[in-house]
């Protein structure tokens, strides 16, 4: 795991900063570009509708749910309040801050390997598919990425200095804390971090440094922590949904759907590794020492580095798996930086022994990326999402004072309602007659909504003509006729005007003169 320190001159291009500088840029235009074509899907839905919520309500909200996405729930309120809740606008974070993660990346290249590497690595990481969905998604993973990366750049940091000042624990505390409250799983590169400390194995006085700052980092981050506890049986759902097969693990973690490019990228990756230990054991060899002697350099390898984060946290969660189903792919996001530079070490691998063939490896590795990319940017890119359509079809066929009635049978994250949520502008001039007591009024992040009949009851349709009746249809055929027979019952009958989107179909009810 152990190199030898990189040497530090460079040309003002090739400076570490600057290229950092410069992919970080690309990698934010690249996550932005596009992102607000794909319709907001389930949870970008809860993120906005939490968001949205007067800061009294969102604090009573996470008292019974969500406390772990609080903190980023938080940030999303106050970057609404001024520049909207547009697609566009609330996934713009997350493609900021994925330039950040590029950034760290690049640093940790160069500073562990060379700027060629670094290079390499700022070009994958910027287009990776794991990078670039969670770089246009209202969701706190890309967040995690970039501390967990910036965490490990000042862990290198750290570990290169023979008395490292304060500064640089309280930072790596500080930030280990914030991280762990924006996404709890950042918690486990405690573990990955002491994986690399006992690897390099450090003076006292560093360790003793990591240590105060950790233990200062979980204190602090205490709280969230025992909401976690108190609130782990809202993600129990996830015991049931498969996540452990091959095309999880291997392709979908970090690659996409995409075989080929998961092929590839996982060969590179093998590659990388191969020649790192390699190269280890000819040093030692040629030292006469065993493979596993310490060497004289305070730094660790970049593939040692990157080794570690990628498959650590996965192994962890899915080691747990059976008594704590926090496994999926979603939640190991802030491995793919590491996958990057795993990538781009393999790639630098066959640049060292072959220049055309190591150009062949990178461009094919890019070539494959970005039909993935292109899908990312598709209307229906997010789970099947079809929410703007729905909207859409509504504000072009509803006429003022008509009502709408929402499928209330699909689970909260999947029902129509929320396309009134997310894209509000289609139903200005509707009435949702069925609903009981808006989101911001409850303890959960959802409506709570009255069926057909229960809204009857209570008026809600006097003096209504005219009904949308909008039901989740995740499949052709699979329509399950919500609330139809309490519509007869009111004098409503179905008119000709059905629209059928990607995942919903619109009906118009009309009263029966």
């Amino acid at each position: 795991m152990l190199r030898p320190a990189p040497t530090r001159s460079a040309a003002p291009l090739t400076r570490p900063a600057v290229l950092a500088a410069l992919f970080g840029v690309l990698a934010t235009l690249l996550s932005a570009v596009g992102s607000g074509i794909p319709s907001l899907w389930g949870d970008e839905a809860t993120s906005i509708m939490s968001a949205q919520r007067p800061l009294p309500s969102l604090f009573r909200m996470l008292g019974n749910v969500d406390a772990v996405h609080g903190t980023y729930y938080l940030g999303l309120h106050f970057w609404g309040d001024l520049v909207g809740f547009s697609p566009f606008a609330v996934r713009l974070p997350s493609a900021i801050v994925v330039g950040l993660a590029t950034a760290a990346v690049v640093l940790l290249a160069a500073r562990l390997r060379n700027a060629r590497t670094a290079v390499i690595a700022g070009l994958v990481c910027a287009i990776l598919p794991r990078v670039t969905y969670m770089g246009e998604e209202a969701r706190s993973f890309a967040f995690s990425a970039a501390v967990v990366a910036w965490l490990t750049v000042l862990l290198v940091a750290a570990l290169d200095r023979e008395r490292p000042r304060a500064v640089w624990f309280v930072g790596y505390g500080l930030l280990l804390a914030v991280g762990t409250y924006v996404f709890l799983y950042t918690i486990l590169f405690v573990v990955v971090h002491g994986v690399i400390v006992a690897v390099c194995r450090p003076p006292r006085r560093t360790v003793r440094g990591l240590l105060i700052a950790v233990g200062g980092a979980v204190l602090a981050a205490a709280p969230v922590l025992v909401f976690a506890i108190g609130q782990h049986n809202q993600i129990s759902y996830l015991g049931a949904v498969p996540q452990l097969a091959p095309q999880t693990l291997f392709s979908g973690l970090w690659f996409g759907d995409s075989w080929p490019l998961a092929i590839v990228a996982w060969a590179l990756i093998v590659l990388a590794v191969a020649v790192a230990i390699r190269q280890r054991v000819v040093a030692a060899h040629a030292r006469g020492e065993r493979f596993l002697a310490r060497t004289e350099s305070r730094l660790p390898s970049l593939v040692g580095v990157a080794l570690v984060w990628l498959l650590l946290p996965p192994v962890i969660l899915i080691a747990v798996q059976s008594v704590v189903p926090d496994f999926t792919a979603r939640y190991v996001s802030f491995c793919a930086p590491a996958a990057a530079l795993l990538i781009a070490c393999g790639v630098d691998d066959i640049l060292g022994w072959r220049r055309w063939a190591g150009a062949v490896a990178g461009v094919l590795v890019l070539a494959l990326c970005v039909p993935v990319y292109v899908a990312e940017r598709t209307p229906y890119a997010k789970n099947q999402s079809d929410w703007a359509e729905v909207s859409a079809a509504v504000g072009a066929h509803a006429r003022p004072g008509d009502a709408v009635v929402f499928d209330e049978s699909a689970k909260p994250s999947k029902r129509p309602r929320l396309a009134e949520h997310t894209y509000p502008a289609g139903f200005a001039d509707t009435t949702d007659v069925a609903l009981d007591l808006p989101a911001a009024t409850t303890s959960s992040w959802h409506d709570s909504a009255y069926s057909v009949r229960q809204a009857a009851a209570r008026g809600r349709f006097d003096g209504v003509d005219r009904v949308w009746l909008i039901e989740y249809a995740p499949t052709p055929g699979s329509v399950d006729d919500y609330g139809v027979a309490d519509l007869t019952t009111l004098g409503f009958h179905e008119t000709t005007t059905r629209i059928a989107t990607h995942r919903e179909l619109i009906s118009l009810y009309e009263r029966t003169p």
